[in-house]
């Protein structure tokens, strides 16, 4: 077969990408093999590929090649997720675009937008992710709105009602305003941002005394019901019992006593406004106060904002703020920082809102999963320093508010049939809630018009957190043949960002619906960020284009380039270079092994320095691998990519190429042919999962094969014994080689030109690797000796010492003089070392390792002052 001059990426991947799909080698079903699963967290259907799938994914790729190719039955489950925030509000600006309002339409003619968007522009990711190489079942795709996944979600809602864990209350919620839904506590981010401190002076009714509060949202005055002091507070003690008269709206209001007020902050006094805070509401309700709500849901201002009614909250924080300094209520503005939650979708500034909503009781439900992580480790993290901020969130967890203001999602199963609070019931068909209201109500004649079922829909979350279950149908079908295999799933590849959000809730899943783990190993990686350490993002405009990297340094090029900077849970600060470097190590796998390929083979004998290379390199193999088994085993999966790149760079290309390379225009023999072929290939298993498209390719050129021989479908190496004294001895080679090129380099003598090399004490001497080092370094003879050769330079290796004679090579006056000056450099430099060691004040101060470094310094000077004087001795 034919091997082109140049490794072409866009030509091998289309084509081995089509192969692989053509052959089925990504599908899984059960059979009698240990299964070996993974589950996708699934991307936004709203999502294109950026820097954090890409890494995500391609680590994700990497161990479910290396599985399948252990013999295992891996199954990589692909799927999105519905996005319900995300995709509403991509669904929303289009219809805008369009003159069409949300408000305009039905429900169901809302539907049929999103699913029309979804079906045109949805699931553009899982097709990039093609493209990086990865090995999904794509048979198995799943989208949570699926319905047999809606089903799943709606069953497992109304299971959680029936036990009680699911409840209806009118509570405080964090509400985004530009997406005008509630969010969960985890979905509110907090950011330090600079703002003011407004000192208001609010007068004391029927005097003409004032009190003075401090607020960073003036604002929301026209909202306030009272005013808190602390009773210990002797400075308003006399205000006990009176009202003060809040400035524009003129509303009269109780002050009360509450020892919740901090005397030191502030004032000392405190507004309370129960719409609008959370502390402010259980002041509110334990003192009986009015609750006045002074914004609409997108926190423009109602009636209750008088003369600002319709205004956006921070521009009438700006108008009010002026308002309130011309008509002297305005005593002072102060710069203060404070935290500001923002949403973690849109980005938008939380506004705590009082509303009906649904609830997840989470106390009972997170002691297994909480056990499972921290005591039997039946779920292990990979780094483990995450065992803390699980921990720390999971034993501080609040009620989840699952409920959605949105239409795209799972509508939640709740139906009204009267305006009572109680007046509803949960099923999971609407003519199961027909038959639980006649029950409830004593009605029999209810009909399904009767029924109101309720508009919200379940956070996505609530649909993701049953994604290694849902997926294989295991709640609709708790004992069916995949989920029973394939659950719990092996290994889970997740950012560290969704520990809260997705990670602990499959977890509390898991032992809820399973009694059993999600999933054996959790593998976080680290955010991708830039050579500043910023983050990246399109608003820094600091993401190249993930797809646009792949056709500039091919697949394979950017999955290197990835994962050699990449420890696990650590950032990893992303340099396009490192592509190039990917694509370089691409380059030089190929140009190698072009050049074994164009060698000529004859029936001739094997020559000793191959059979010795072949042998170091065998043995050199099963260290390598035997280190690669134990990186995977401990998640370092870059460092098992550097071990590879080490083996296949400089061992394989470097030093066993070499010693196998047969002379200028002279064949290679058979022997050396088929074994390095062999090792080759067995590189090539090892580089796959890392480097899919190149060594298929390679492979694939190698000799025909069937589609069961593709190098896919092949065997994972098994680990040999391994010889560590042939490594040990090669080494001590290596070292002799390098100091004869030092000298070539030196003295600039071509490698063209032959040398004589005389090898002093040679009982202590290993002549197993002289044909090697022969070959290596173009050495026409090599004889041991019993005292110093003269004419010679000289660079020891060990105990022994090697002489490569100069005189007719160099000049040697000036080589007399260069090693004169070299010796009075080191000289002097052992006179400061040892200086340093007989100040006994140094010795008894200094730590250990200080003093261990200089006595290496006076060892290695005394060592190169003794060749340098054997050296001068020999040339003069």
């Amino acid at each position: 077969m034919e091997i082109p001059s140049k490794y072409d990426p866009r030509k091998a991947e289309n084509h081995w990408y089509d192969y692989w799909m053509q052959h089925n080698y990504f599908s899984s079903t059960p059979d009698n093999r240990e299964p070996y699963t993974i589950v996708i967290p699934p991307p936004n259907v709203t999502g294109v590929l950026h820097m954090g799938h890409m890494l995500n994914n391609t680590l994700q790729d990497v161990l479910i090649r290396r599985a399948r190719l252990m013999g295992k039955n891996a199954c990589w489950v692909p799927g999105m997720d519905h996005a319900s925030i995300a995709t509403e509000a991509k669904v929303v600006a289009k219809l805008k675009a369009e003159g069409v309002e949300k408000t305009d339409l039905s429900r169901d003619e809302f539907l049929k937008h999103a699913w029309d968007w979804t079906n045109e522009y949805g699931g553009v990711i899982l097709e990039q992710l093609k493209k990086l190489g990865c090995s999904c079942d794509w048979n198995r795709t799943k989208f949570t709105m699926d319905d047999d996944m809606y089903k799943s979600v709606i069953k497992v809602f109304v299971d959680l009602y029936k036990k009680g864990l699911i409840y209806r209350g009118h509570r405080m919620v964090n509400w985004d305003p530009e997406a005008l839904t509630t969010l969960s506590d985890e979905e509110v981010i907090y950011e330090e941002r600079q703002g003011l401190l407004y000192y208001l002076n609010y007068a004391i009714e029927g005097s003409d005394e004032k009190v003075t509060i401090a607020t960073t949202r003036p604002e929301t005055i026209l909202g306030d019901t009272a005013i808190c002091i602390n009773p210990n507070d002797e400075r308003y003690k006399h205000l006990k019992g009176k009202k003060a008269i809040v400035p524009i709206c003129n509303r009269v209001i109780p002050i009360i006593e509450d020892e919740y007020v901090d005397i030191e902050f502030g004032t000392g006094c405190l507004k309370i406004t129960p719409a609008h805070d959370v502390n402010d509401k259980a002041l509110g309700e334990k003192h009986n106060l009015e609750t006045i709500d002074i914004f609409n849901a997108n926190a423009t201002l109602n009636s209750f904002g008088l003369h600002y009614q319709g205004k956006d909250r921070f521009l009438v924080r700006k108008e009010i703020s002026k308002e309130l300094e011309e008509k002297g209520f305005l005593l002072k503005k102060e710069n203060y920082v404070n935290k500001v939650g923002t949403s973690e979708r849109t980005k938008a500034v939380i506004e705590p809102r009082l509303s009906d909503q649904w609830f997840l009781k989470m106390e009972e439900l997170v002691k297994p999963a909480l056990k499972a992580v921290l005591e039997t480790e039946e779920v292990k993290f990979f780094p483990k320093k995450f065992e803390n901020t699980y921990r720390h969130w999971m034993e501080n967890i609040r009620d989840w508010n699952i409920s959605r203001q949105l239409w795209w999602g799972q509508q939640i199963p709740a139906y009204y049939f009267g305006d009572g609070q109680d007046d509803f019931v949960v099923g999971e068909t609407i003519e199961e809630a027909l038959q639980l209201a006649k029950e409830k109500s004593g009605n029999s004649d209810f009909t399904i018009e009767d029924l109101r079922q309720d508009e919200d829909v379940l956070d996505t979350w609530f649909s993701s957190w049953l994604w290694p279950i849902s997926v294989f149908n295991g709640i609709l079908e708790p004992d069916n043949e995949e989920v029973d295999y394939y659950y719990p799933t092996s290994d889970l590849v997740t950012g560290p960002d969704i520990i809260f959000f997705w990670v602990a809730r499959m977890i509390i899943s898991g032992y809820e619906y399973r009694d059993e783990r999600p999933f054996k190993n959790v593998y976080f990686t680290g955010l991708v960020r830039d050579k500043q350490r910023r983050k990246m993002s399109k608003s820094l405009g600091n993401s190249p284009d993930a797809l646009q990297l792949i056709e500039n340094y091919g697949a394979d090029g950017v999955r290197v380039g990835l994962l050699l900077s990449s420890a696990a849970g650590n950032d990893l600060m992303f340099d396009e270079d490192l592509c190039q470097q990917g694509k370089n190590f691409a380059n030089k796998i190929w140009n190698g092994f072009r050049l074994l390929k164009g060698w000529e083979i004859a029936d001739i004998p094997q020559p000793e320095a191959s059979r010795l290379g072949i042998e170091w390199y065998k043995a050199k193999f099963n260290s390598t691998l035997a280190e690669i088994e134990d990186h995977f085993s401990k998640y370092r999966i870059s460092d098992a990519l550097m071990a590879i790149y080490k083996l296949v760079w400089d061992d394989y290309s470097s030093w066993l190429l070499e010693i196998i390379k047969p002379d200028y225009q002279k064949p290679i023999d058979r022997v050396t042919f088929d074994e390095v072929i062999a090792l080759f290939e067995q590189n090539l298993k090892l580089l796959h999962p890392f480097m899919p498209f190149l060594t298929e390719e390679v492979w694939q050129h190698i000799k025909e094969r069937s589609p069961e021989e593709a190098l896919i479908a092949s065997e994972w190496p098994k680990l040999s014994a391994v010889d560590r004294s042939v490594i040990e001895e090669f080494d001590f080679a290596t070292e002799v080689v390098s100091g004869i090129r030092n000298i070539r380099k030196e003295k600039n003598i071509p490698n063209k030109d032959s040398l004589n090399l005389f090898i002093l004490n040679e009982e202590n001497a290993s002549k197993m690797w002289d044909e090697v080092i022969i070959k290596l370094t173009n050495i026409a003879e090599l004889s041991y000796v019993d005292a110093s050769v003269d004419g010679s330079l000289s660079f020891r290796v060990k105990s022994n010492e090697y002489f490569v004679p100069m005189a007719e090579a160099i000049d040697v006056e000036a080589e007399i003089k260069k090693i004169k000056e070299e010796l009075k450099y080191t000289k002097g430099f052992l006179q400061s070392v040892q200086k340093k060691l007989a100040n006994e004040r140094f010795v008894a101060n200094a730590p250990e390792k200080v003093i261990e470094i200089e006595r290496k310094k006076q060892t290695d000077a005394e060592a190169k002052i003794e060749t340098l004087e054997k050296s001068l001795a020999n040339l003069e």
